[in-house]
């Protein structure tokens, strides 16, 4: 035994022998008990003055205080009048391209240190989990996948997207990440490239750009779809046209990255998505600047020079955008129709990160979702559709991923800015540290 291994176990020796004299049992290691809070689970209905007890950053047990004790030297932590749901899934992000420092947007800023900085951001505003859409580089998406950071959401790729030439994302500085494919050998061909590297799901753009580019066509997109399936992946669309997405379902698409833009949704397509129950729609409702009180929040996460831009842009920005009303006037009959709604932010097209999570939420309801469905969408349903069976809801055997909340979002869903602590794979998040670290304050 080396002099290390015999100074640590007098050390144990010692602070076991504190704590009986004391009257304590000895702490169960990475054992942490949970008690009073209402847990909202995603498995059922709300537990009021729940317990949950954590093992190894696994939940082992979920009921109410007086059915399950704490165990003998567990850490016990006190969520007495706090509201506890599981940590959100974000199926549609494009990080990596922003320093948040400056605002400035570069295919440069495509780092690792920049992505984790980007996945930490997201785990401060209660974010597990991320799907990247299509705008991912080299190496470097699929090695973090590999190696999750301490601290940080997981991230999950699509690796490079599939479009027609410079038709695909709509910044400059995104536009060489994309395949642009012209002919079915091509397209193919890119989709087995991906298929070699793993990818979660492969992602197709199908969108004019108001009539700037040139979209991905059937005679493309159905044999990228094809091609993906016999490999067993998935494809999921970026969509604008109510046509277009009929079409995309005909072809065998599996999910759809935005709502549809253009027009409601009618019957037939909504007789196509009955035909097919496991397509999802990620609706992206399109996001108004962040204003007044947001913008105290995210001075916890952002340098004042950005405050001051935010403020600036909201001056001038309509506090719906033209978009939204007939976005969620589908979302609606979507939502009631029982088709998937999962959740997404399309995060790196503007928006602060994290922040834009919990404005979407806000959109959600706004559409016409209840608070429940919203978190439902943005936790469970999001993990079914990503193939996350550790996240999604708080049960026995899945990963300790949670937030802790101020007040209760089922009766106001705004109340999921109301974060008191962050908990992923069983650590609590140091969410003091991290703003420090950001703000300088």
């Amino acid at each position: 035994m080396t002099r290390y291994h015999r100074a640590l176990v007098a050390a144990i020796l010692v602070t076991t022998a504190l704590a009986l004299v004391h009257g304590q049992g000895p702490k169960a290691p990475n054992v942490y008990y949970f008690q009073g809070a209402t847990l909202i689970t995603g498995a059922g209905e709300p537990i009021r003055d729940g317990a949950l007890l954590v093992e190894s950053g696994s939940v082992s047990r979920v009921g109410t205080r007086a059915s399950i004790p704490a165990p003998a030297g567990a850490t016990v932590v006190d969520l007495r009048g706090k509201t506890v749901i599981p940590a959100l899934v974000d199926a549609h992000s494009h990080l990596g391209y922003t320093d948040v420092r400056t605002g400035d947007t570069a295919s440069s800023h495509y780092t690792r240190d920049n992505l984790i900085d980007h996945l930490r951001r997201y785990a401060y505003y209660g974010i597990a989990a991320t799907w990247s859409l299509g705008l991912d580089r080299g190496e470097l998406p699929y090695e973090l996948r590999a190696g999750p950071v301490d601290g940080a959401a997981l991230f999950f790729t699509a690796g490079r997207g599939l479009a027609m030439p410079s038709a695909g994302p709509n910044a400059q500085y995104w536009r060489d990440a994309a395949y642009g494919v012209t002919t079915e050998a091509e397209a193919r061909q890119a989709v087995r490239e991906l298929a070699a590297k793993k990818v979660d799901i492969v992602k197709i753009w199908v969108d004019d750009r108001n009539k700037t580019v040139t979209p991905l066509p059937p005679s493309l997109y159905r044999p990228i779809i094809e091609e993906a399936h016999t490999r067993g992946l998935r494809v999921v669309a970026h969509v604008y046209y109510l046509a277009d997405a009929k079409e995309l379902l005909r072809a065998g698409v599996d999910g759809f990255a935005h709502g549809i833009r253009d027009l409601e949704v009618d019957d037939q397509i909504m007789g196509l998505f009955k035909a097919r129950p496991h397509v999802f729609v990620i609706p992206n409702l399109p996001d108004t600047p962040p204003s007044g009180a947001d913008l105290v929040w995210l001075s916890e996460t952002l340098p004042p020079t950005q405050i001051e831009a935010l403020k600036r842009t909201a001056a001038t920005t309509p506090v719906r955008p033209r978009l939204f009303e007939v976005q969620a006037r589908s979302l609606k009959k979507l939502a009631a129709a029982g088709v998937p709604i999962a959740f997404g932010t399309d995060a790196g097209v503007g928006a602060p990160y994290g922040w834009s999570a919990h404005a979407e939420m806000a959109d959600m309801v706004a559409a016409g979702m209840t608070p429940a469905q919203v978190i439902t969408a943005a936790t469970r349903t999001s993990s079914e559709v990503m193939k996350l069976d550790r996240l999604g809801t708080i049960a026995p055997g899945k990963s300790a991923d949670f937030v802790v909340l101020d007040a209760d979002p089922l009766d106001n869903i705004m109340n999921t800015r109301r974060i008191a602590k962050v908990y992923l794979r069983g650590r609590e998040i140091d969410r003091a540290s991290l703003s420090r670290n950001w703000t300088g304050r």
